[in-house]
């Protein structure tokens, strides 16, 4: 019984003091305003005097010791240019059968040096029945002109066909668009012979290790060498495309078919000897690098 009537007491205050808060006149709470504030003007306050204009914790000046400390040398990451490197390219050595008979022809090309100079050395030529009918060699300074090109000066040395010949070299070498390496070399020889002889190669990679080549070299000469078989203009072109397999990136078997063909006086001099003019090979080699 007692404990009803608490619970009916407690209910009566509430509801009292409810109705005392309803009819309560809030104007009559009004606050005294603070004295040299009007709100009324905040809005055009201009907040940035009240930002300081110095940072209480300025940075301090970055000197030479912290450089070195954030960024202190690592042995072994020096300047690429710097350091002395070589490499050895075996393109092509090779096995070559053709209605004339079968051949062993070879092009070979590598270079020692650093990223922006290099020594370049080449050498191709070719050995059929049992004789040298086609060698020589150059000895090239090359200078990196950009990412992708060099400039390449040197000599030439032709040991076959006819008596040895030494010829001064100017050119340039790298990679076009579309990864084509390219060659493109002058060559200024004895009694006013010169040549041009222009080289490209594309590797299409049918799979990572299945690669199909196609190769391409023009040579033109400005005066007629009927002791080596060679005519004014242009002399020959020669075409090919060999298909490997890179077992690993260094070791790489290879077939293919080659196309040469002489045109003007460089073709007379093919018939006198009785040679072919154009002629298919079939190819099979294999492809180094070190």
């Amino acid at each position: 019984m007692n404990r009803h009537l608490l619970l009916t007491a407690g209910l009566g205050l509430y509801m009292a003091s409810a109705q005392s808060a309803e009819t309560l006149d809030h104007s009559s709470m009004g606050h005294a305003p603070m004295p040299g504030m009007d709100h009324s003007q905040m809005n055009g306050m201009d907040h940035s005097t009240m930002a300081p204009s110095e940072s209480r914790t300025p940075i301090p000046v970055l000197t030479d010791a912290d450089r070195r400390a954030a960024f202190p040398p690592v042995s072994g990451h020096g300047v690429h240019d710097k350091a002395i490197n070589s490499f050895l390219l075996v393109d092509q050595l090779e096995y070559q059968d053709a209605r004339s008979g079968s051949a062993l022809n070879w092009d070979i090309s590598g270079w020692i040096g650093g990223d922006i100079d290099r020594l370049w050395l080449r050498s191709e030529g070719e050995r059929g029945n049992g004789t040298t009918e086609k060698a020589e060699a150059q000895a090239l300074w090359g200078h990196a002109l950009g990412p992708w090109w060099d400039g390449v000066i040197g000599i030439r040395q032709d040991f076959k066909p006819g008596a040895p010949q030494t010829w001064a070299a100017f050119g340039l070498q790298g990679m076009a668009l579309y990864n084509f390496e390219t060659q493109a070399t002058f060559f200024v020889g004895e009694r006013g012979q010169n040549a041009l002889r222009l080289e490209g190669d594309y590797d299409i990679l049918l799979t990572n290790r299945l690669i199909l080549q196609p190769t391409a070299e023009v040579n033109a000469y400005t005066r007629n060498d009927p002791e080596r078989g060679i005519g004014s203009g242009l002399a020959n072109t020669e075409a090919g495309v060999r298909l490997r397999y890179e077992i690993v990136p260094q070791f790489a078997p290879y077939i293919g078919v080659s196309w040469s063909r002489s045109y003007g006086n460089t073709a007379d001099y093919a018939r006198e000897d009785g040679d072919d003019t154009h002629e298919a090979r079939f190819v099979a080699g294999i492809r180094l690098w070190f």
